[in-house]
């Protein structure tokens, strides 16, 4: 495209993106939207381009309000084309990691299938032993089998409780966003944070190889820092400290597991702070938030917890229904096509629209038992089919109760106190007493909310077990949870992972 037209596409589709977010769009969306790059503008058409798939649908569902802002930009009206562009693996790539120009090379030349050089007889892992030819690639990095992997962007079934975390992630994995550092998602185990986490890691390999990402979780970390004081002269954890330090994307999933490791959380904070001192990017995942983290007798240091918690926090809440169908839909398509496949005749069996329905209504959080009760939903449906029968309802509850045999529990006024004294870290006393403290209201008030939203507790009894507060306190801090989080998106992430953990709990 001409320059001239490409700086006009450029500035029309910001004063669009201007007037979109004067609107009532998610920020997920927003975000999406600027992740896209114009790229032509011919008779009354603007066309955006993107490398995610999803994003592209995304958009498109929203293609008459961003048209109506585009005319609104443009002063006339204007159509919208979103493309989806394979982005191209090239051997001359710009980077600021360690990696010098033969070892991008010698990556590319691999997953390229070119002719191999001939292997390097040093190791970087062994300080004693010399490199007699070209250097190897950062030992840490692994080989990402990209083409195989399940574990991508477009694989990831999102939803509002999940969408936010998607699109940072994809903003982080194209080096777009350098607001998103550290980027910490957090939330309960099985609702797809190492999804993210290693879609990330299989983008760059696959789109931007000259980047050095290393994907460990914090097990494997500690494991890679004890391993090397082995070494009586600390040879060995120089060695590895630097192969830590020369990455450009570092990644640790189950960050909570740094919890009682001094030496290693130690080894990790230092490394941290080389990596953002010099623009790198960090990427973590937990279970709990950098605060929750802070919290309890087994607490990891607030130097660590404050410095990790610098960037972007975002927490990835359990599936609701319409999340949930949507999942057992993608579970059960891949199932069905890999069947096709692989010729696998127990895998055949058909899932009606009234099934998955009751499927959703039937399904717990975790999304990995999730995906296992939806092969299990298809076995069973194989077997009926044979013998001429449809798949029941009661199957599926069957099925279900041994995906999960806890069974439904009712949620009682107790249990939700319970479970916010521990995330806040304060006694029941001061949940139900006198005080009016920051530090106390936002517990009290946030349990009050949860005790009317997951209980049938009427007013006056939710005030009973709150210290005998009146019908009308308890309706002032349900007004008042109810407004606050409309304008604290912190506020609102705590409010669900609270909620997140009553619910898992139950």
């Amino acid at each position: 495209m001409d320059p001239s037209l490409q700086s006009d596409a450029e500035a029309l589709w910001q004063d669009t993106l201007d007037l979109l977010e004067q609107q009532d769009i998610p920020q997920s969306t927003l975000s999406m939207l600027r992740s896209c790059t114009p790229s032509d503008m011919t008779d009354g058409t603007l066309v955006i381009d993107t490398s995610m798939r999803f994003v592209q649908k995304a958009i498109s569902r929203i293609a008459d309000q961003v048209e109506s802002c585009l005319a609104m930009a443009a002063f006339e009206p204007m159509k919208l084309e979103v493309r989806h562009v394979q982005a191209a693996v090239t051997q001359h790539v710009t980077t600021t990691s360690s990696m010098t120009r033969s070892e991008v090379d010698s990556w590319v030349e691999r997953h390229e299938d070119a002719p191999k050089r001939e292997p390097v007889a040093a190791s970087w892992g062994n300080p004693d032993e010399t490199q007699t030819a070209e250097p190897r690639t950062n030992p840490l990095v692994e080989e990402v089998a990209f083409n195989d992997s399940r574990l991508t962007f477009d694989n990831f079934v999102t939803g509002d409780e999940n969408m936010l975390a998607y699109t940072s992630a994809i903003a982080v994995a194209e080096g777009i966003n350098k607001t998103y550092n550290p980027l910490f998602i957090y939330g309960k185990s099985g609702l797809g944070k190492t999804h993210l986490l290693r879609a990330i890691q299989n983008y760059i390999a696959k789109n931007d190889p000259g980047r050095i990402c290393v994907y460990k979780d914090s097990s494997a970390f500690v494991n890679d820092f004890t391993n090397s004081l082995r070494d009586k002269t600390g040879r060995y954890t120089e060695v590895l400290a630097s192969n830590y330090k020369n990455v450009d994307v570092l990644i640790i999933d189950d960050f909570q597991g740094f919890i009682a490791k001094v030496a290693s959380t130690d080894f990790f904070f230092d490394i941290f702070n080389e990596l953002v001192s010099r623009g790198k990017q960090i990427v973590l995942a937990a279970d709990r938030s950098p605060a929750q983290l802070g919290m309890g007798k087994d607490a990891l240091d607030e130097r660590v917890t404050s410095r990790v918690g610098s960037g972007f926090i975002i927490s990835i809440a359990v599936p609701n229904y319409e999340l949930k169908v949507r999942l057992i839909e993608a579970f059960y398509d891949r199932l069905k096509e890999e069947s096709q496949t692989y010729h696998t005749p127990y895998l055949s069996g058909t899932l009606t629209p009234e099934n998955i329905k009751t499927m959703a209504n039937m399904a717990g959080t975790n999304i990995r038992i999730i995906e296992s009760f939806v092969q299990a939903c298809i076995l069973a449906s194989s077997r009926n089919e044979e013998s001429g029968k449809a798949l029941t309802a009661d199957d599926i509850a069957k099925i279900a109760k041994e995906k999960w045999p806890s069974g439904r529990k009712t949620v009682t006024v107790t249990e939700i106190q319970r479970e916010v004294e521990r995330f806040y870290d304060i006694s029941h006393d001061d949940l139900v007493g006198a005080k009016r403290n920051k530090e106390i209201m936002e517990p009290r008030h946030v349990a009050i909310f949860l005790a009317r939203e997951l209980t049938e507790t009427s007013l006056e009894g939710i005030g009973e077990h709150f210290g005998g507060r009146s019908h009308a306190t308890i309706i002032a801090s349900l007004r008042k949870v109810e407004k606050v989080k409309k304008e604290d998106k912190i506020f609102q992430d705590r409010l669900n992972q609270v909620r997140n953990n009553v619910i898992g709990n139950a």
